[in-house]
């Protein structure tokens, strides 16, 4: 694809003051739970650290690379969960990056003998930068083509990196089985603009997601856990998500036959009128994850769609999550409800 076909498409997308969506997205949003929803901080009884790897579209020079880095804990005493979560996003070959970092903090609160809710908070700022190195402007061509050695006479001095405070709420509630939650991010819309004049502002992202969970026979006797306490359910899911003009639908089921997981998702919105979008249809997702005690391992593919075709490469996304033991308790041991949405 031509390197300067790209570069003109990737400063329309920098210039355009009407845009669908500015977010990066990941397909398996269980396995980045911080990102998904602060709410989540801290859901497990224990303290766990992930990390998380998304590219897209690898098989052209317009590749779009995102990776997060997260811990949290709960703290029994408090009914609390604290943690951090750090991401770092590139998009296309003209090296526009974000990179952020966020602390967040949820609480606990049982409602019923089964039903409880879950309120969290994220505090972060957020920094953007562009890589002027792959820039190529009209006055550095000649007769016979790209001259990358003559400099350009564009004034760059307004497009310096700047960092914007961000402001993120979330909430759970759930059953043993049963979970649904929705997160704000962005609340106060900051500024993404590169122009010291620019009015552009991030806009506000909503996200509606949730599932249930459904035991499989075990063994002969058992339930959803055998007796080596193996994990054998299916989990269907969901997430609504929008931003200004954008909306996006995922719709899939995990099956978890510890130490196996498997997971396939539609991703799309094909009842949705949106200006300019003619197919609706995204992606379908394949995941394939491992457990190995307290390690998840995840791998998903983004089989394309759309018209796009997959000429780009689809995309590819990683997980890593790990949980131990940090803090003890000063209470006796007690049961931790835990939301039951998959780990992936």
């Amino acid at each position: 694809m031509n390197k300067s076909f790209l570069i003109i498409v990737g400063l329309m997308m920098l210039c355009c003051t009407t845009l669908l969506a500015q977010d990066p997205q990941f397909s398996q949003y269980y396995a980045n739970p911080l990102y998904l929803n602060p709410a989540l901080t801290g859901n497990l009884s224990n303290a766990r650290v992930g990390v998380n790897f998304r590219q897209q579209w690898p098989s052209i020079d317009a590749t779009f690379t995102t990776y997060t880095a997260y811990f949290d804990n709960y703290f029994a005493d408090y009914n609390s969960g604290v943690g951090a979560i750090l991401m770092h996003d590139r998009q296309g070959i003209a090296g526009l990056a974000s990179t952020s970092l966020h602390l967040q903090y949820a609480y606990q609160l049982p409602l019923t003998r089964k039903i409880t809710f879950r309120p969290g908070m994220s505090l972060g700022v957020i920094e953007r930068r562009l890589d002027y190195s792959n820039l190529q402007f009209a006055d550095q061509f000649n007769g016979t083509g790209f001259n990358g050695i003559r400099a350009s006479s564009e004034s760059l001095a307004d497009m310096n990196p700047f960092y914007q405070f961000d402001l993120n709420f979330g909430g759970m509630i759930y059953t043993p089985r049963l979970f649904a939650g929705v997160s704000a991010s962005h609340l106060n819309q900051p500024y993404f603009s590169f122009n010291e004049n620019g009015e552009e502002r991030l806009p506000v992202k909503y996200s509606f997601h949730g599932g249930y969970r459904i035991a499989l026979k075990a063994d002969e006797i058992r339930n959803e856990y055998d007796r080596y306490g193996r994990e054998r359910s299916i989990t269907p899911t969901a997430e609504f998500k929008m931003q200004k003009e954008f909306k996006q639908l995922s719709l899939g089921a995990y099956l978890t036959y510890e130490p196996l997981v498997v997971g396939l998702w539609y991703r799309g919105l094909p009842v949705t009128k949106v200006e300019g979008v003619r197919n609706k249809n995204e992606s379908a997702v394949l995941l394939i994850g491992l457990i190995r005690g307290n390690m998840n391992i995840g791998y998903s593919f983004d089989y394309t769609l759309s018209s796009l075709s997959m000429a780009t490469g689809g995309a590819h996304e990683v997980s890593l999550s790990y949980t131990f033991d940090w803090i003890k308790s000063k209470r006796p041991p007690r049961n931790v409800r835990q939301i039951p949405c998959p780990e992936f």
